[in-house]
C-alpha cells in the first residue's frame, strides 16, 4: 500500500515537473573532474529549442550553444557556486537552432559521498523580458537624447539636491557640462528675493501639486541673475518623492522686449510732441494715426480721422486729383516734398509744406507718414511783404510827387515874391504858402500814422467812445465844411477793450473823410455814427450822406494813396490806415456807397480781455 503510495506521489511530481514553463536541470561535476547534465526535463526541447537526448549524450559541449560573450560569466558564476557550495544565478544567451535567446539559471550544488556535486536547478527563457528590459533601456536613452536635445532647461532635485540636468540647463546657469550641477544645492541657483517664493512651490510640488509657469530669477554660477519662465511636476527617484523642474531662460527676449518697448516709447513720444503735424496712413490711404500736432493744425480728433480717407476731410474738392496722386507717389517708394494748400476743421484754409515717406518692411509699403508744415502765417508775411513792397513803391512816387509839388509851389511863390517891380499882394503868397504847408503837414502825419500803426504794438485799455469821437471832431474843426457838419452819435451796451490809439486813428480818418467829401449841394453835412458793444464784439455803423462812391471805385478805396474824388486834397492814405489799424485789431470792415447819397461803414471790432 504503501509502496503504492509513493509510486503515485513520485508520478504526480514527475507530470509537475514536465509541466513546469522552465526546464529542471541536474549538472553533476564528478570526481575526475568530468561535468556534463545528467537529467533535463522534457519540455527542454520547447524552452531551449535544444534536444534533451542531444545535451545528455554529451556530444554537443556545453560551450558550443552558449554566446562567446556570455560563456566566461557563466564558468565564474559556476565555479564560485561549486567552491562555496552556495546558490548560483546566471543570465546568459544561448544559441537554439538559428536563434538566439537568454535563458535565465539558478541551482543549488550538493557534495555526494563519493566527492561528486550535484547542482540541482532550473532554467527558464527569459527573452521577453530581455526583449521588453532592452526596449525600457532603449527608450531610457532616447528619452535621455530628447532631454539633451530639448531647447528647455530639465533639472531634478530630491532632498534640495541636483541629481539630474540637462545641456540646457548646464549652459542656462554657466557651467561647463551637466555633471558639474549635480550634487548642487537647488538654492544656490535661486535669486534671493524670491527664494521663500520657490521653496513654498517646492513644498507644493513634493505634495503632489504641479507648480504652474511663473517668471523667476535665477543665479548663474558666476553670480549674474537671469530672468527664467519656471514650472515643475512632482516625480520619484529612487522611491522618494523629487521635483521635475521645467524652465526656459527668457532673459534675452525680455532685453528685447525692454529695448522694443524703449523705442517705441521714443517713437511714440516724438510722434505726438513733434510742433509737426504728422499723420500715418495705411498702404491704402486711411489714417492710422495722428499726433498731437495734427489735431490742432487741423481740428481734427484721432477718433474722427481713424480708419477714414484722409483726403475727405482735408484735401479741397479742387485738388482731390492731386491728394490721390501724392499717396501713389509715396507708395511707389518716393520720398516728396509738396508745397500746397489744405482744408482745417475750423480754420478755413491752410497753407502747408507737405513732406511724405513710405514705411517700408522687407521691401514692401506699409503705411505713409505725412508731416504737414504750416507755412499759412509765414504766406500771410510774405503777401504783406509784397504789399509792402508795391507800397513802398508808390511811397517813393507819392512823396516824389505829393512833397515835391507843394515844395515846388512854396519856393516858386518864394521867387515871386523877390522879383523886382512884382507888385503882387505878399499876404496872398503867405496865404498860399500856408496852404500849401498844411498838405505837407497832413501828408507827412498820415504817413507817420501809417508806419507807427504797422509797428507798434496792440495794446489793450479801456476805451470810451464818446470821448474818442468828440475829440476827433474837436481836432477837425480846422477842415473846411466842419462848420456845417452835423452828427448823430449813439454808444450802447458794456465797457470795451481795445487799443487806444488806433480807435482814435480809425474815427480821425472815418470822420475827416466825412468832412472833405462832403456833399457841397446839400446846406448841412450828416455823419452818424451808431456804436453797440457786447461782451464779445463792438458793432461800430458809421454813415454820412457826402458824394459817395460810385461802384467802379468802391473796391479800391483801401487802398494805398486811392483817391476817390477828383475834388480830394488828401493824402490817400486815410482809409487805408483804416482798414489796416482794424486788422490790427484782428477786426473786420464792410462799405456801402451810392453817388450823390453817402456811404456806411460796418465796422466789427473784438472785445478784448484786459490783462
Amino acid at each position: 500500500m504503501n509502496q503504492s503510495l509513493g509510486l503515485s506521489q513520485k508520478g504526480v511530481l514527475q507530470q509537475i515537473i514536465d509541466n513546469l514553463p522552465a526546464v529542471v536541470f541536474e549538472y553533476t561535476i564528478f570526481p575526475d573532474g568530468s561535468r556534463d547534465f545528467t537529467y533535463l526535463s522534457p519540455r527542454c526541447d520547447e524552452l531551449l529549442g535544444l534536444k534533451r537526448e542531444v545535451l545528455l549524450s554529451g556530444v554537443i559541449p556545453m560551450k558550443e550553444f552558449i554566446h562567446e560573450d556570455d560563456w566566461q560569466s557563466l564558468e565564474r558564476s559556476v565555479e564560485q557556486s561549486i567552491k562555496t557550495l552556495q546558490e548560483f544565478a546566471w543570465e546568459g544567451r544561448v544559441y537554439s537552432e538559428d536563434e538566439l535567446i537568454w535563458i535565465e539559471a539558478k541551482g543549488t550544488p550538493i557534495m555526494l559521498e563519493n566527492n561528486s556535486i550535484v547542482c540541482s536547478g532550473i532554467m527558464s527563457n527569459i527573452s521577453h523580458r530581455k526583449r521588453a528590459e532592452e526596449r525600457e533601456r532603449q527608450l531610457e536613452t532616447d528619452y535621455k537624447k530628447l532631454l539633451e536635445f530639448l531647447p528647455l532647461g530639465i533639472a531634478i532635485h530630491t532632498g534640495g539636491k541636483i541629481i539630474y540636468a540637462n545641456r540646457y540647463a548646464a549652459d542656462t546657469v554657466g557651467a561647463k557640462n551637466p555633471d558639474e550641477l549635480i550634487g548642487r544645492p537647488v538654492i544656490d541657483f535661486i535669486a534671493e528675493k524670491i527664494r521663500p517664493m520657490v521653496f513654498e512651490r517646492i513644498k507644493n510640488v513634493l505634495n503632489g501639486i504641479p507648480a504652474p509657469q511663473i517668471e523667476e530669477k535665477y543665479v548663474r554660477l558666476d553670480g549674474s541673475e537671469i530672468d527664467v519662465l519656471s514650472s515643475a511636476l512632482p516625480a520619484r527617484f529612487a522611491g522618494a518623492p523629487a521635483v521635475l523642474n521645467i524652465f526656459i531662460n527668457v532673459t534675452e527676449q525680455k532685453e528685447a522686449a525692454a529695448a522694443i518697448k524703449k523705442s517705441e516709447t521714443l517713437f511714440t513720444q516724438l510722434f505726438q510732441n513733434t510742433p509737426l503735424a504728422i499723420v500715418l496712413l495705411d498702404p491704402g490711404g486711411c489714417v492710422a494715426d495722428v499726433n498731437h500736432g495734427f489735431e490742432e493744425m487741423f481740428g481734427y480728433s484721432r477718433d474722427e480721422l481713424k480708419g477714414r480717407n484722409l483726403e475727405q476731410f482735408i484735401v479741397p474738392k479742387e485738388l482731390t486729383d492731386q491728394g490721390s496722386d501724392l499717396n501713389s507717389l509715396i507708395s511707389s517708394k518716393k520720398v516728396i516734398r509738396l508745397e500746397t494748400v489744405r482744408m482745417s476743421k475750423d480754420r478755413g484754409m491752410l497753407s502747408v509744406i507737405i513732406y511724405g515717406m513710405p514705411v517700408k518692411m522687407e521691401n514692401e509699403t506699409i503705411g505713409i507718414f505725412g508731416a504737414y508744415v504750416d507755412i499759412t502765417e509765414g504766406k500771410r508775411v510774405e503777401e504783406e511783404l509784397k504789399v509792402r513792397n508795391t507800397e513802398l513803391d508808390n511811397f517813393v512816387y507819392k512823396v516824389s510827387h505829393d512833397l515835391r509839388a507843394p515844395l515846388s509851389s512854396i519856393l516858386g511863390l518864394v521867387n515871386l515874391a523877390g522879383l523886382e517891380g512884382n507888385n503882387d499882394s505878399l499876404e496872398d503868397y503867405l496865404q498860399i504858402i500856408g496852404k500849401k504847408a498844411n498838405q505837407l503837414d497832413h501828408f507827412i502825419g498820415d504817413v507817420l500814422s501809417h508806419s507807427k500803426n504797422l509797428k507798434m504794438q496792440v495794446r489793450i485799455g479801456r476805451v470810451d467812445f464818446n470821448s474818442v469821437i468828440e475829440e476827433a471832431f474837436s481836432e477837425l474843426t480846422y477842415l473846411k465844411g466842419s462848420d456845417v457838419t452835423s452828427k448823430e452819435i449813439s454808444v450802447s451796451g458794456v465797457d470795451f477793450n481795445s487799443d487806444l490809439w488806433r480807435i482814435k486813428e480809425i474815427f480821425r480818418n472815418l470822420i475827416s473823410n466825412a468832412i472833405k467829401y462832403r456833399n457841397q449841394k446839400l446846406s448841412r453835412s450828416l455823419i452818424g455814427i451808431k456804436i453797440d458793444v457786447t461782451p464779445a464784439q463792438a458793432t461800430v455803423v458809421f454813415s454820412d450822406n457826402g458824394v459817395g462812391i460810385s461802384e467802379d471805385q468802391i473796391t479800391n478805396i483801401f487802398e494805398m494813396f486811392y483817391r476817390a474824388s477828383e475834388v480830394s486834397e488828401g493824402s490817400g492814405l486815410g482809409l487805408y490806415i483804416v482798414k489796416n489799424a482794424i486788422e490790427k485789431l484782428n477786426g473786420t470792415i464792410e462799405v456801402e456807397s451810392q453817388p450823390e447819397k453817402g456811404t456806411t461803414f460796418k465796422i466789427m471790432l473784438p472785445n478784448q480781455q484786459l490783462d
